[in-house]
């Protein structure tokens, strides 16, 4: 840079600090360094979690909110300081149940702040332990990618089917956390989970149940039975959970059988009774979904935000296994199949 340049630079700057304060110059900064924390990130929290955080600002206004897991949580108190946003999200503290459970104290409003490099960020929240101590823990991400448009589905072409039970062992098949106690086993064609929970909340000394191999796009049929109150899920690439619940139970709409958890809302509850099968019929395709329950198309290729609670990795461009929610209550699955995507013709 020449000596004439950075005259005029510092020429500029002075003037501009003279005619407008010091704040235009400031403004411009903290405008430019906070412009990349906008959007949506898949983030691994300080437990190895999967974590998704978005990020806006409409009208002057930030705000925001970050799934992990149960129902995803609205951030408060959400603010722009130079470089770094700062926030509150209600976590539960204290000692875990047991290990991997959920803390047995209170829930209270935590202090998170973000900074954000080019496509990655950093969260680290501060996390009471005592009354006169916290801890910090940081927590790892990157950039989301915008969705893609709409496929279409006329020129989408799946592979040769892949059965992935066979029907008398659980080869192929791994818990997603080898720790927790595993209820899983084949019987008489049917893979069975039994557990003694009866209630809904995501935690369990119980464990879920995943391929071992990863799809990226796919069409899977699947058909489940659960009983009276029963509850499952069905992760697809372990990242979007197909709800799977009885047609009459307390959860319902986007919360419901037929719902991708959280995201899209089912046209219609088309499921059936306890202890009846049910068909999914679940096409993914470019992070839309179309899902056909009982034969009712209850949602036609639609886009899907972000990730479910519950995920095991909240990055949506990579692939990912089959999961089958197996902390929640006893359920039944059969006649796993699936096909890949092999072409997308423009």
């Amino acid at each position: 840079m020449t000596t004439l340049r950075i005259r005029l630079i510092a020429c500029f700057a002075l003037l501009a600090s003279l005619l407008f304060g010091d704040d235009a110059v400031v403004a411009e900064t903290s405008k430019s360094s906070t412009d990349s924390l906008w959007g949506n990130w898949a983030l691994v929290m300080p437990d190895g979690a999967a974590g998704w955080l978005k990020l806006s600002l409409k009208d002057g206004k930030a705000s925001g909110e970050l799934w992990t897991v149960g129902s995803p949580k609205q951030l408060t108190d959400v603010k722009l300081v130079g470089d770094r946003i700062h926030f509150k999200r209600k976590c539960r503290v204290g000692k875990p149940e047991y290990e991997g459970g959920p803390p047995t104290g209170d829930r209270i409003a935590c202090q998170h702040t973000a900074t954000a490099k080019g496509n990655n960020i950093q969260l680290v929240m501060s996390k009471p332990v005592s009354d006169d101590k916290t801890e910090k823990l940081t927590s790892h991400g990157k950039r989301i990618p915008p969705l893609p448009p709409k496929p279409d589905m006329d020129k989408v072409k799946f592979g040769e089917p892949i059965q992935l039970f066979n029907g008398r062992n659980l080869d192929g098949w791994m818990l997603t956390n080898s720790k927790q106690a595993n209820g899983w086993k084949a019987v008489d064609g049917v893979l069975v989970n039994t557990t003694p929970k009866l209630d809904f909340s995501p935690y369990s000394r119980y464990g879920n149940l995943r391929t071992k191999r990863k799809f990226m796009d796919f069409n899977l049929k699947i058909e489940f039975k659960l009983p009276r109150g029963g509850n499952s899920g069905i992760y697809l690439r372990g990242v979007y959970e197909a709800q799977v619940l009885n047609r009459d139970s307390r959860m319902q709409g986007i919360q419901g059988v037929g719902a991708i958890f959280g995201r899209i809302k089912p046209a219609m509850n088309a499921g059936r009774l306890g202890n009846q099968w049910n068909q999914y019929d679940i096409t993914l395709v470019d992070r839309h979904a179309t899902v056909i329950l009982n034969g009712q198309k209850v949602i036609d290729n639609q886009p899907i935000a972000g990730c479910t609670n519950g995920a095991l990795h909240a990055d949506e461009t990579i692939p990912g296994p089959l999961y089958l929610q197996g902390d929640h209550t006893t359920v039944s699955y059969r006649n796993i199949v699936l096909r890949p995507v092999i072409e997308r013709q423009k």
